[in-house]
């Protein structure tokens, strides 16, 4: 009896002992794949970057200014072109010449004489005793004229050229030539620029601002020989004289004497000649 109670014993503690065994592999089967489970929820969530790069994106796109520079002689032209009738109507002046004028001499409406003293036309101090702001031109800090409105500027541009004695011999032209305008202009010594003319005769023509003379005339101009063909650029942000260079073929040499200009700078609005026959 003895023996077979020691038999059964060890009998008994073998079973347990196996049976203890095999469920500590099933729980280390168990916490594998438990750790196995937890690395794959940890890993998932970066397996879409493409959502964090979108996002990006998104936050750049909302961050990059979105004006444009291509409208502003059009803007320019829709805004003052009524009261460059209003003053063809007073003075005989051609609309289509101030307004040529205007966005030359004002790059726009973006130059600082026009920005900060209302003045469209580089008219200086002479015998001005109204307000006053200086700039950099022909001298260092010349003194240019200050107006409250725009409006201002464009009258007193009209009483400018009508009031003194070496603008006469405009008037005396047809009030719808405007290549004779632009001429008369420079040989009065409006301007030091010898592109000047061509320069407003490619603004009137590109964007067809004797269309403003027809209307005060109520007839259509007459059809004249151009004076040139001459092609003009507008400095539009990013440009530089070595790029527009580049662009049509010339060099920056080449471009500066077509500008009269004696350095490389250039601003947004300005009117640049690319080519001239």
């Amino acid at each position: 009896m003895t023996i077979k109670r020691i038999l059964i014993i060890l009998v008994l503690g073998f079973v347990v002992v196996s049976c203890g065994s095999k469920k500590q592999i099933v729980t280390k089967k168990k916490k594998s794949r438990a750790k196995t489970e937890q690395v794959v929820v940890r890993t998932s969530p970066n397996k879409t970057p493409e959502s964090e790069e979108e996002k990006i994106e998104e936050e750049d796109v909302k961050s990059t200014p979105t004006t444009s520079y291509t409208n502003t002689t059009e803007d320019y032209i829709a805004s003052f072109g009524d009261i460059a009738k209003e003053e063809m109507r007073k003075y005989k002046i051609p609309a289509s010449i101030t307004l040529a004028q205007g966005i030359l001499e004002s790059s726009s409406g973006r130059g600082r004489l026009a920005v900060e003293a209302n003045n469209h036309f580089g008219i200086k101090c002479h015998d001005w005793t109204g307000d006053k702001i200086y700039h950099d031109d022909d001298a260092s800090q010349e003194c240019f004229r200050k107006y409250k409105h725009a409006k201002q500027s464009f009258e007193d541009h009209s009483t400018f050229l009508t009031g003194r004695s070496r603008y006469a011999n405009l008037f005396k032209l047809d009030v719808d030539d405007y290549e004779a305008w632009a001429k008369g202009l420079r040989a009065a010594g409006y301007a030091t620029d010898k592109k000047y003319p061509e320069k407003l005769i490619s603004l009137i023509e590109r964007f067809q601002l004797y269309k403003y003379d027809e209307e005060v005339l109520g007839t259509p101009r007459k059809v004249r020989t151009p004076v040139s063909a001459t092609l003009t650029h507008e400095v539009v942000k990013g440009d530089t004289l070595y790029s527009l260079s580049k662009r049509y073929n010339l060099t920056v040499q080449e471009l500066q004497k077509l500008n009269g200009m004696s350095n490389n700078s250039i601003s947004i609005g300005q009117i640049l000649i690319v080519k001239s026959n």
